[in-house]
């Protein structure tokens, strides 16, 4: 429960913020006024580098607090909340509503282990991404920054926020750009795993290089940007009995133009530059054990093949919807659009 983490400010002296360590257990005091806003916070290290400076136990805690600290809103993502801890080194992240009331604390190791689920990740980083021109030559697509951040980097948090720590990566070309960075993911608190692509082997090819596999497995391509639920698209996968899903975004496009409808010659009806909503294909899906075996070895492969073939023989395939960001970055105005420019 957050709330054994909080401290009134009113009075409050060093004595008081130890107890609140000792009875949180979590490493972090947050110090709120009468109301719940927040003023600041104190960690064990704060507490014991104002010790060593002479102050005493009951000093007022007003020269170890620390008011300038980090926080997140409600209905941050775990993925971003991730983010922001591995960027700043720290371990624990209050949580504020728009009045700045803590309302929760985010805690590394609840969001690490507590989610933690038997299923296995597979990113198709092998491409040459051609589209971006110059921007690639040096550097994998799936490695371009993004807000500071490789796309790859990204994903991997995001996997590892909805509890999944098992993750491959197909890989070809620039491929040390990859490994170098990544090496067995355990600075990132993951496993990681390559799949070298001796030949391109299209969107789905690398699923063959998996050694066999008990659960559904995540499958990815490596330049997306999205805050897609995995967890509960997992679920509804198992829920659902399907051979495999295919996550998807709804694409909008104005045509431009008067649109007709006509009958035997005649004119029944017409709409100034309509808006036309299709459902497309979001690059993320999840895999069953059964569908995986129906890759072909080492042979170039799309995906999307996999559900086509899925289809004609009768077999169930589900569609699970990627809400809020997705950015497929596949040309320079879609990594400008990811990068906010």
């Amino acid at each position: 429960m957050f709330r054994k983490s909080l401290l009134k400010y009113d009075g409050a002296k060093i004595i008081d913020a130890i107890k609140v360590l000792d009875v949180s257990a979590n490493g972090l005091v947050v110090v709120v006024d009468d109301g719940d806003h927040l003023i600041g916070v104190m960690t064990d290290g704060d507490i014991r580098r104002g010790l060593l400076r002479g102050m005493e136990v009951h000093d007022s805690i007003d020269g170890v607090v620390c008011r300038d600290c980090y926080t997140v809103p409600i209905g941050t993502s775990r993925a971003q909340v991730l983010d922001i801890m591995k960027a700043r080194r720290i371990a624990q992240v209050p949580i504020i509503d728009s009045e700045r009331r803590v309302v929760g604390l985010h805690l590394l190791n609840q969001l690490i282990l507590n989610a933690s689920l038997p299923n296995a990740a597979i990113i198709m980083a092998g491409g040459k991404g051609t589209r971006l021109g110059d921007m690639t030559k040096t550097v994998p697509k799936p490695m371009l920054p993004v807000a500071g951040r490789p796309i790859l980097e990204r994903i991997i948090l995001h996997l590892i926020s909805h509890g999944i720590s098992n993750i491959y990566i197909s890989v070809n070309y620039l491929k040390e750009v990859i490994e170098d960075y990544f090496g067995d993911g355990k600075k990132l608190g993951c496993h990681i795993e390559y799949l070298e692509e001796n030949q391109p082997l299209g969107s789905g090819g690398p699923l063959s290089l998996l050694p066999k596999q008990n659960h559904a497995v995540v499958a990815l391509y490596g330049d997306l940007v999205t805050d897609v639920n995995l967890s509960r698209m997992i679920e509804y996968h198992n829920q659902m009995g399907a051979f495999a899903t295919m996550g998807y975004s709804s694409y909008k496009h104005t045509i431009p133009f008067g649109c007709l409808e006509t009958e035997n010659g005649e004119l029944t009806a017409l709409s100034e530059k309509p808006t036309v909503v299709k459902m497309i294909n979001a690059g993320v899906y999840v895999i069953s054990p059964e569908a995986l075996e129906t890759v072909p070895r080492d042979k170039y492969f799309m995906l999307t093949d996999l559900f086509v073939n899925a289809l004609e023989k009768g077999q169930k395939c589900g569609v699970y919807p990627v809400d809020g960001d997705w950015i497929d970055v596949g040309r320079p105005a879609d990594l400008g659009r990811a990068r906010g420019v």
